[in-house]
């Protein structure tokens, strides 16, 4: 690892590094990891990785049956037989404490991979926005139903998948679930991305005194289920500029280095893209992070918000 002004952490790995490139050598064994979304996409090889170094994987999977193929398929390729599935429905609130009430035992790794993009209007029970609900929320709602379980493992580090479309909108703390203002499916997702690393943010300051350390992370483009919201004019659109969209197995590398490489034990709080840390956001970039997504008043703000959502929502 070496840094860069200003204390940049930058790797030996990037942009077209895959996930098994960045575990070689790696020794999980012994260690447990929980990766949401694990039976399609980025999931799938975020999973592989883990397992393949060893480690036993948790698939947390709304789909069972999809896991469980994803399982077999994983165990078959890696040698690595314990690899689990378990139901996680995150836009259902039941179905997260279900699952972090079953948890048992420590927990090593949790990556936040799960998620949607660019949905129609749509919203839970509660009333929130699903992408909010879904990115954010019941990511929120399983890492600190798992905080003990974090606690209890070695070094712990928690893994929240953000993206490049944090840029287009900061937390509207005013109007989170557009009650107020028209309905926009982009600014709307951008907000569910800055959410999720504004949590790494404050998860970091608040559980480091346990051991555990929180990072944000874009993987990059990937075609995939995320996308199946986006029309294929905006795809060939997207292709025809040159954006360069990664291999599920390129797409999972910077989650997977930020899951496990040794170089970044007890380093917290920041937000990786190409398997490095990255640079502050300028006008004209295509990437890079915002500053609203590493605002620690806002991190702060926001911990406090979900913990009110949660507490006032109606039981189910």
């Amino acid at each position: 690892m070496t840094t860069d002004s200003p204390g940049r952490i930058t790797t030996p790995f990037g942009a077209e590094s895959t996930a098994a490139e960045v575990v070689a050598g790696v020794d999980l064994t012994g260690r447990r990891a929980v990766v949401t979304g694990g039976s399609s996409g980025i999931g799938v090889e975020t999973a592989r990785a883990l397992a393949g170094a060893g480690a036993e994987v948790t698939l947390a999977v709304r789909d069972i049956d999809a896991g469980e193929r994803i399982a077999r398929d994983i165990g078959a390729t890696t040698g690595n037989t314990r690899v689990r599935v378990a139901r996680l429905d995150l836009a259902d609130r039941r179905s997260v404490a279900d699952f972090t009430a079953a948890w048992d035992g420590p927990l090593d790794i949790l990556v936040n991979n799960a998620g949607v993009m660019f949905t129609p209007e749509l919203r839970t029970p509660e009333g929130w926005e699903l992408q909010f609900a879904t990115n954010h929320l019941g990511h929120f709602a399983l890492a600190t139903g798992l905080h003990p379980a974090l606690a209890a493992g070695d070094r712990a580090r928690v893994v929240a998948l953000s993206s490049v479309g944090h840029l287009r909108q900061p937390v509207d703390f005013d109007d989170i679930d557009f009650r107020r203002r028209p309905f926009d499916t982009r600014l709307a997702y951008g907000q569910s991305k800055t959410a999720d690393s504004l949590f790494a943010v404050e998860a970091n300051r608040r559980w480091a005194v346990d051991g555990i350390t929180a990072n944000a992370v874009h993987p990059g483009a990937v075609l995939s289920n995320l996308t199946r919201h986006m029309s294929q004019d905006e795809l060939d659109k997207a292709i025809a500029s040159g954006y360069r969209f990664k291999t599920p197995q390129q797409g999972a590398a910077t989650s997977v280095l930020v899951a496990t490489w040794p170089g970044l034990d007890g380093i917290g709080g920041r937000y990786f893209e190409d398997c490095n840390e990255a640079r502050p956001h300028r006008e004209g970039d295509a990437g890079g992070v915002a500053a609203h997504a590493l605002d620690p008043v806002a991190a702060e703000r926001l911990w406090q918000v979900s913990l009110d959502m949660l507490a006032s929502a109606p039981r189910a």
